[in-house]
């Protein structure tokens, strides 16, 4: 396979749905569809087997739902990216996805070219959300930008891997010298780094590192 292209999972429940998107891909000379899953439990096995580079991933199926999927993935594989492409856009759904480990949001009322446009930003390390979406977004991030009471409480929420990362950013480390250090991959890092803003409820490298030396990490 060249490089660059984009190799991605469709999971839906619905087969005409994944026929569609499949053949909307195919169309795009960057863009192979390299599997498919009717569920969230095999979208998780595809996902393991096949290692795309973005899952998109529909939140309502049988046997395991679409939120649930996508935090076993982002935990096991967080080289692979998901993307939520359905028809709810209430903040429920938007937020448990987004926490969940979704980096795109996209209704699937969206016209085409907005889903290849997400696909190729996530696929560049980019969080995209669809725009009708945004505002409800930045909302959340005002509330959670606000001091917290005690913020060393999140720090006991991350894995191993992940306090390691967030000791190297705390002490100045950039993301090229944190995959050498760690023997991981540039995007692997930034997908660890955007789970760890998450969980510690930041915005960026700056806010996390903050709450890491408070906590006495990243002392050289």
């Amino acid at each position: 396979m060249k490089a660059g292209t984009i190799e991605v999972l469709i999971a839906d429940d619905h087969h005409l749905v994944r026929q569609g998107l499949a053949q909307l891909l195919a169309a795009e000379p960057d863009i192979r569809v390299v599997a498919q899953a009717a569920d969230g439990e095999e979208a998780v096995e595809k996902a393991k087997l096949y290692r795309p580079d973005v899952v998109l991933m529909d939140i309502h199926m049988p046997r395991l739902d679409g939120i649930e999927a996508t935090r076993r993935i982002a935990e096991r594989y967080p080289e692979v990216s998901v993307v939520m492409l359905t028809m709810y856009g209430d903040e429920g759904h938007l937020f448990e996805a987004i926490k969940a480990g979704a980096r795109g949001y996209v209704l699937k009322s969206a016209k085409p070219e907005q889903l290849l446009k997400t696909l190729r930003a996530v696929h560049r390390g980019e969080a995209w959300l669809d725009p009708a979406l945004a505002h409800k977004m930045l909302e959340e991030f005002r509330r959670l930008s606000q001091p917290r009471a005690e913020p060393r409480a999140d720090l006991v929420y991350l894995t191993p891997r992940e306090r390691e990362i967030l000791e190297l950013l705390a002490q100045g480390s950039s993301n090229h010298e944190i995959a050498k250090r760690l023997g991981i991959s540039e995007k692997t890092v930034r997908n660890r780094l955007s789970l760890i803003f998450r969980k510690l409820q930041v915005n960026n490298r700056t806010q996390a590192a903050l709450k890491a030396r408070e906590a006495g990490w990243g002392s050289r």
